[in-house]
């Protein structure tokens, strides 16, 4: 045992990276209390952050690195055509009530992710699935009608988790899942408590006994629980200012990696001022970027110009499509109607739940002022933003981090909140889900983020960076984000 220490100094990796310890419980701060705790009943990131691969799974998964990894498929097989998929369920796989996982489970999933009126998150991504068959127990095939490049990704997501058969309405506040955790309690206005699943199919996983969420918004709050124990880790959202301090101290680590967040300041197309596309532009010129990501977020942020991250395949970097030129901002709103005497105003809504946006949009606002634009601010609680901003589209311009990777989609809706209606945008993007060469695909990707930024559809102001502090003794976490999940599946405290 002493050579195998030794060994392991040697090469860098220290006594704990010989075995995992097992047991105790972890609690993390998340900055916002979702609506329900079901991914494919709310497009709210906060029930991934918690849910995905923790508690629920789905037949793939993304493992930390963004690859497409086997979850409750052990395998799979896509025809030459690429319009039939068979997936090899893994055999002995039981949810948390101790029910079996079968393919009736997958089937009544996807049946129901299919049907725009079931309520289901999303069902624009199983459009093309015109069967979902089982051939066995345990194998299941997809067909679909037309090759779609995003199929396997659309399967990785949060929204194509699955649960047992008929399970729908009680999955929104007690979900039952097949992952390493099981649920046990929903403390609303407190956390969500999570316990180690006996049963879990992977042998050893997960390390820790249990888990709690605890939803903490202020970031002040979250730095004192953090240093008095009540949490070992702040799961994500650290101010910057926090993260510089708590590197200084031995006590503490700060993870900083990517995500696939990209920070918009959503505009309402739909809607004066922002149905001119003049105006859009001028608030374009307007900011710096740079300066909010210096100024604001001590360098901690990459500018971006249009709707994708530095990370994802594909990305196009149109940073620099609107350079900042507070003379062409002005010019343009002249042009508009807009000046001295009859200056643009308009109300700017933040979430109150998120402090980077929050902060982002103050210093934005400032930024409009200097060439005399009235941006007001009005900040809102998070219920009421899902509600007023995501689903009525009520309001002129918001900010908020989109996180889902790999969402440009989202621009081919014309009923999504941004109310952007493109006919070309929507072809572009039927081109690039059809097209079978992937080097013609990802030029169709980057056609589409160029569509975007010509027409200035939001301002997006930065790929967010992914910083998180913790414990010296927490072990295991995820350092970047691919997708949001604070996974917990391999996480121990080293004692």
């Amino acid at each position: 045992m002493r050579k195998l220490l030794l060994a392991a100094f040697l090469l860098g990796l220290g006594p704990m990276a010989l075995a995992q310890t097992r047991g105790g419980e972890l609690r993390v701060a998340v900055l916002a209390e979702p609506p329900v705790l079901d991914p494919s009943a709310s497009t709210s990131q906060e029930i991934a952050r918690m849910m995905y691969d923790n508690v629920l799974q789905g037949l793939v998964k993304f493992n930390e690195k963004g690859e497409i990894v086997p979850a409750l498929a052990e395998r799979w097989q896509g025809s030459p055509s690429s319009l039939t998929w068979t997936f090899y369920l893994r055999k002995g796989v039981r949810f948390h009530n101790g029910a079996p996982f079968t393919a009736e489970d997958v089937l009544f999933k996807f049946q129901r992710a299919r049907d725009p009126r079931s309520g289901h998150t999303h069902p624009e991504y199983y459009q093309d699935i015109i069967a979902v068959e089982a051939k066995d127990p345990y194998t299941v095939v997809f067909r679909l009608r037309q090759p779609n490049q995003d199929f396997l990704f659309n399967l990785a997501r949060p929204d194509s988790v699955i649960g047992p058969k008929g399970r729908v309405e009680e999955q929104k506040t007690a979900p039952i899942g097949t992952g390493p955790f099981r649920f046990v309690a929903w403390e609303r206005g407190v956390g969500v408590r999570l316990e180690r699943f006996e049963g879990y199919y992977e042998p050893g996983l997960p390390y820790l006994d249990r888990v709690f969420f605890r939803f903490l918004p202020d970031q002040n709050a979250q730095l004192a629980a953090l240093r008095a124990g009540d949490i070992q880790v702040i799961g994500l959202g650290v101010s910057p200012e926090n993260a510089l301090v708590l590197q200084r101290d031995p006590n503490f680590k700060v993870v900083t990696g990517f995500t696939t967040t990209e920070i918009t300041a959503g505009m309402n197309n739909s809607r004066p001022p922002f149905n001119d596309l003049r105006v859009r532009r001028a608030i374009q010129y307007a900011v710096d970027k740079k300066a909010l990501v210096e100024g604001v977020m001590l360098g901690f942020g990459t500018p971006i110009g249009s709707h994708r991250s530095p990370g994802e395949s594909c990305y196009e970097d149109l940073s620099g499509f609107y350079p900042y030129d507070p003379a062409k901002a002005r010019a343009l709103l002249q042009e508009a109607g807009y000046g001295p005497n009859n200056p643009l105003r308009f109300t700017f809504t933040l979430a109150a739940p998120y402090p980077y946006e929050r902060r982002l949009g103050e210093a934005i606002a400032a930024q409009l002022a200097q060439i005399g634009v009235q941006a007001r601010l009005e900040v809102v609680e998070w219920a009421t933003w899902l509600s007023r901003v995501f689903r009525g589209a009520d309001y002129q311009m918001t900010i908020i981090g989109h996180s889902e990777p790999h969402d440009i989609g989202i621009y081919a809706n014309p009923n999504y909140y941004f109310r952007y209606d493109s006919p070309r945008f929507r072809e572009l993007y039927q081109q690039y889900l059809r097209t079978p060469d992937p080097r013609k695909a990802c030029e169709t990707m980057k056609e589409m983020q160029r569509l975007l930024a010509q027409d200035a559809v939001n301002l997006w102001v930065m790929n967010a960076p992914y910083l998180a502090a913790m414990r010296k003794e927490v072990m295991g976490w995820w350092t970047n984000q691919p997708t949001p999940s604070l996974n917990v599946t391999r996480v121990y405290l080293a004692r």
